[in-house]
């Protein structure tokens, strides 16, 4: 008998992890693939200090918690990456390199990646001075001064992280002195910080050094004057570029910069393919955003397999009159009413109403989520 899941989630982030939990509780077969880590982008920050009812702990072990979670209730977690995709049928196929997956209903939950700034020295130097991982290069800039390139809540956090170990973190800022994209509490702790120290107005020239990075050139943007200092590594936290370039050659909606277009309840621009997590664009990138995104669209989910079943059990193939109409219109309900008094007497076996408000998959399945009136569809 083949395989086909209810339900599919690509990454295994909170996002991800959050919806399996939310697919396997409402039972559905639910499979999360994952090419990585498990825990995601989040997996690699050292201390989370800011998920609700967990003072304190670490993205791994967040990570872990919540997979145990998803796979107790009965999801299964599989390593493989996906690289093609076909999701405009009832059954979506997503393809790796040995294996082909079938389900009714996927949610991309892919996550970004760190942003390449491309500046000189930076592609060279990766790995021998250049990183964009605090948790997992920090500790081998021990006792000596590096840099970091960033001034959003993720390079300050990281900063101060990277301070545990460096003897001097100079942080390379473009706006004017005080000023930091981050959020006030870690501003305010990073400028205690002895030794963090800002460089206002500033850009990263260059890169230099012979088999690892020895220093770096920074620009100041007000007087032009660019100064040499003197450092063994250089942290990136510029930005993060979404993982949907495996999707780019597909009819799923993308914006400019590569995220998941979505509506509020997470549905993609096709049908059964939801979305959750940082691959779409949103005011607050956390992780308790990204949990509670994962809920929201293995919930949505469920709802578009239950209108699925009504389509496959009930329209599909049937002779059945299907009368669309809004919930608010109470003429339009009265109207249904007596058609299907008259149809029901000569013209077909079943009539079901979809309320355009709450069945919005159907609506949007036979193009009448947007009617003024009350429509018939005769469905032989």
């Amino acid at each position: 008998m083949e395989n086909i899941y209810d339900l599919i989630i690509v990454g295994a982030g909170p996002a991800g992890l959050a919806a399996g939990v939310y697919g396997a509780r409402a039972k559905m077969k639910t499979l999360i693939l994952e090419k990585g880590t498990i825990g995601g982008m989040a997996a690699k920050t050292t201390e989370i200090v800011n998920y609700p009812g967990i003072p304190k702990t670490s993205g791994e072990k967040l990570g872990e918690v919540m997979s145990k979670h998803a796979e107790k209730l009965g999801a299964t977690i599989v390593r493989d990456s996906i690289r093609t995709v076909e999701l405009n049928g009832e059954i979506k196929i997503l393809k790796s390199r040995r294996k082909e997956y079938k389900a009714r209903s996927v949610i991309f939950a892919t996550g970004t990646r760190p942003r390449v700034l491309g500046i000189p020295g930076e592609v060279d130097f990766k790995g021998s001075g250049v990183a964009y991982c605090a948790t997992c290069d920090a500790e081998f800039f021990s006792n000596q001064e590096v840099i970091v390139v960033g001034s959003g809540d993720q390079a300050i956090e990281e900063g101060m992280f990277i301070s545990k170990y460096a003897s001097k973190v100079k942080v390379i800022v473009l706006h004017d002195e005080g000023v930091l994209d981050c959020n006030r509490l870690s501003a305010e702790e990073a400028f205690k910080n002895p030794k963090i120290e800002f460089i206002w107005n500033s850009t990263l020239d260059e890169i230099i050094g012979d088999e690892s990075v020895e220093r770096v050139k920074v620009k100041n943007l007000k007087t032009g004057n660019i100064t040499d200092i003197p450092c063994k590594g250089v942290f990136f936290f510029v930005g993060m570029i979404p993982n949907t370039e495996f999707l780019e050659e597909t009819e799923l909606k993308l914006d400019k910069r590569g995220h998941i277009e979505c509506d509020s309840l997470l549905n993609s621009s096709i049908s059964g393919v939801f979305v959750a997590g940082d691959v779409r664009e949103k005011y607050l990138k956390q992780v308790i955003t990204a949990a509670a995104d994962g809920a929201i669209a293995a919930v949505a989910a469920e709802k578009y397999l239950e209108e699925m079943n009504i389509y496959i059990n009930r329209i599909k193939d049937k002779n059945v009159a299907i009368g669309f109409w809004n919930s608010l219109d109470s003429d339009g309900l009265k109207y249904l009413s007596e058609k299907e008094k008259e149809l029901r007497e000569n013209d077909v076996d079943d009539f079901i109403y979809v309320d355009i408000r709450k069945n919005k998959h159907l609506a949007k399945f036979f193009n009448k989520e947007n009617i003024d009136s009350p429509e018939l569809v005769i469905n032989k």
